[in-house]
């Protein structure tokens, strides 16, 4: 009797002392997971909102790079985290898709995290060089189809999202590229793009923001049927004169481990939101040709 009179007051113990730390929370540091390397979209995206969220916080939001699997590496730590929101995580089209359909995490699917909000989705696009011959996605793929397999287009990743575009690209034309691969996601295909490994990339227009504002890169075309605003001299594929649809992105969502308690989810997502609406976090995201796309926690993927 004393032995079950002790368990029952340990889990009554342990019953408060949960319920006082989600009414406290956040009483620590937040610890926000970016499944990519610096310098990339996701990363910029990601940071720039936090650190106006944090404004709200009474404790410190900080982002840390996780690259590595097509971010497989940092879901995983997303995962191994504690159920109480003081460690959360970005999300994009390869965490859903590509991981899952590659089999990288065994076990993984979407029940092994709670959402929190989606902030953005972005239209895949073809990016040049400021100095490059092609002027036009109908000049890109000629050339291609002259010299098959002699343009080399840097994309994120074998079998991500930014591979099959192009793929697609490849299918619907009949124009052959000379594929290359980069496994740190944008930013490393800044890299290649500036130093001439490449003579285009396929990713987002967010992602390459400020090489297109410096000078140093222009946008072909958008795989979109919309015209991006923060990119007025991009056109939509569809209003090429290819007579191609491909539409082709990816977005982001913030996402907690599962487990995590409702009351801290709608803390995180009250906070975000609050964030996501802001004057500063609007007109920046329209300075980097990124569309809002908000989607709070009772939404889907």
């Amino acid at each position: 009797m004393i032995f079950k009179k002790t368990l029952l007051g340990v889990a009554c113990v342990a019953a408060f002392s949960t319920n006082v730390a989600h009414a406290d929370y956040p009483n620590r540091d937040i610890r926000v997971i970016v499944p990519a390397a610096a310098g990339g979209g996701t990363d910029a995206i990601v940071r720039k909102i936090t650190n106006i969220a944090e404004e709200s916080m009474p404790v410190s939001m900080y982002v840390e790079n996780v690259a590595g699997g097509m971010t497989a590496t940092g879901l995983l730590q997303l995962m191994q985290a504690r159920p109480d929101g003081q460690t959360i995580a970005a999300i994009t089209y390869d965490s859903i898709i590509t991981i899952p359909w590659k089999e990288m995490l065994p076990g993984f699917n979407m029940d092994k995290m709670r959402m929190i909000a989606r902030i953005t989705r972005e239209a895949d696009a073809i990016t040049v060089p400021e100095d490059s011959s092609y002027q036009t996605l109908d000049d890109f793929i000629s050339a291609a189809k002259e010299e098959s397999g002699s343009i080399r287009v840097g994309i994120q990743n074998m079998g991500a999202r930014t591979h099959l575009t192009l793929l697609q690209l490849q299918d619907l034309t009949g124009a052959k590229f000379k594929i290359v691969s980069y496994d740190n996601s944008a930013a490393t295909q800044k890299e290649a793009l500036l130093n001439g490994e490449v003579d285009a990339v396929v990713t987002s227009l967010g992602d390459l923001a400020p090489l297109i504002e410096s000078g140093q890169a222009r946008g072909l075309v958008e795989f979109s049927d919309t015209q991006n605003e923060g990119f007025p001299n991009v056109p939509p594929v569809t209003e090429t004169n290819t007579g191609l649809d491909l539409q082709m992105g990816s977005f982001i969502t913030l996402v907690a481990p599962e487990r995590t308690p409702d009351d801290v989810i709608e803390k995180l997502e009250k906070n975000y939101h609050t964030a996501y609406e802001s004057d500063a976090f609007q007109q920046w995201l329209k300075k980097v040709g990124v569309t809002p796309a908000w989607l709070g926690s009772e939404g889907s993927y």
